[in-house]
């Protein structure tokens, strides 16, 4: 067991856009004394040794004896101030991951956290407690709640009580709207364990997406992502677009109504990278005036703008992150779709949403991921 084969499985996991998109998931490896656990907005595609930042078990363990403020903000800045000191000598330029206490606390050397879209499929879902409950019947289930602090204490809790009840630790934790957690003291076993995941679910999910029939655009379009890309930049910055287009997009885009299924967003990765707020247009013609109403609206320039019946734009502020806006949009499709298996799509709650936009530590993962 070594910080090498973490890096080995990182990637692993990582380079497959089946399990990891953009600079979301993470993964750790601990021995008796120290976590390795994946710095925040790092690539797990691109992980290299020094990338893990190095924390001491005895400090961030520590952090369960405090008593935090009930105001979230103040929470989540005191907890963070305690992580942060809980980094190893030499490890101060790095930002560990805000899901450090939550690998710390589970009783495995090897931790792999992902967002695959076939398993959110079922934590975004309407019934999917019911249906992980059938499925993995020895796993844990995590109601949706804020990344962070309140949701480290709500696994160990779970974790806890499902140990008193079966004598043996959870090796699956399925967060709704969120993702898993997989846990082993060995990387055959985290492979193991996304194996029989995946391959659950494979057998689980009726339809599937469709995402033939992609295609440029054509000039109307074209001229359309121009005015979106000007509107965009008189905010100030240089802006890009990418069209996406599809049969499944092609349905969503019918009306505004059909767009509903896709029209808040699943987890937090959703928000980070694609944003909280799509904007719907009715025509071409209405941009400007749907534009503006959008932004005095959310007080956010959007990251995803769809035309009925012409396609999806995602803009960014670089290249890279209208990419990952493009990317992260077509995940919550694919999403929206597996969900229908489990009684049709489950946003995140408005609070949440707020929570997320509104969080430092995600703001600084979306800043140096893009």
């Amino acid at each position: 067991m070594s910080v090498q084969e973490l890096t080995e499985i990182s990637r692993y996991y990582g380079a497959n856009p089946e399990y990891v998109i953009a600079g979301g998931g993470n993964t750790s490896f601990k021995d008796q004394s120290t976590l390795y656990i994946k710095g925040s907005g790092a690539s797990l595609a691109q992980m290299e040794p020094a990338q893990f930042v190095r924390m001491d078990r005895s400090k961030l363990g520590a952090v369960w004896e405090k008593n935090y403020p009930a105001d979230p903000e103040k929470r989540e800045a005191a907890v963070l101030s305690d992580m942060m000191a809980a980094r190893c000598p030499g490890e101060e330029q790095k930002r560990p991951s805000v899901e450090t206490l939550l690998h710390d606390l589970l009783p495995f050397a090897y931790v792999v956290h992902t967002h695959p879209a076939l398993v959110n499929g079922l934590t975004c879902s309407q019934e999917g407690e019911k249906a992980a409950a059938r499925l993995f019947p020895n796993s844990i289930w995590i109601p949706s709640i804020n990344p962070g602090y309140i949701l480290s204490r709500a696994v160990r809790d779970a974790a806890h009580a499902y140990k008193e009840k079966n004598a043996e630790e959870a090796a699956v934790i399925f967060l709704q709207n969120h993702g898993v957690f997989a846990g082993a003291d060995t990387v055959e076993g985290i492979k193991s364990l996304y194996m029989g995941i995946m391959d659950t679910l494979e057998k689980a999910t009726g339809r599937k997406p469709d995402f033939s029939g992609s295609r440029g655009p054509e000039e109307a379009e074209r001229k359309l992502g121009d005015t979106l890309r000007g509107l965009a930049e008189k905010s100030g910055g240089s802006w890009h677009v990418q069209f996406l287009y599809n049969r499944e997009i092609a349905a969503l885009i019918e009306s505004e109504e059909s767009f509903k299924p896709v029209s808040r967003p699943f987890s937090p990765d959703h928000i980070v990278y694609a944003g909280s707020d799509p904007l719907f247009l009715p025509d071409s013609g209405s941009a400007g005036e749907a534009w503006k109403r959008h932004v005095e609206k959310t007080g956010r320039i959007p990251k995803i703008a769809a035309c009925r019946k012409t396609g999806v734009f995602s803009l960014g502020n670089s290249e890279k992150a209208a990419a990952a806006a493009a990317e992260l949009f077509l995940d919550a499709v694919k999403v929206s779709v597996y969900s229908e298996s489990f009684g049709g799509p489950r946003f995140m709650r408005e609070d949440q949403i707020d929570f997320i936009n509104n969080w430092e530590v995600e703001r600084y993962r979306s800043k140096v991921s893009g």
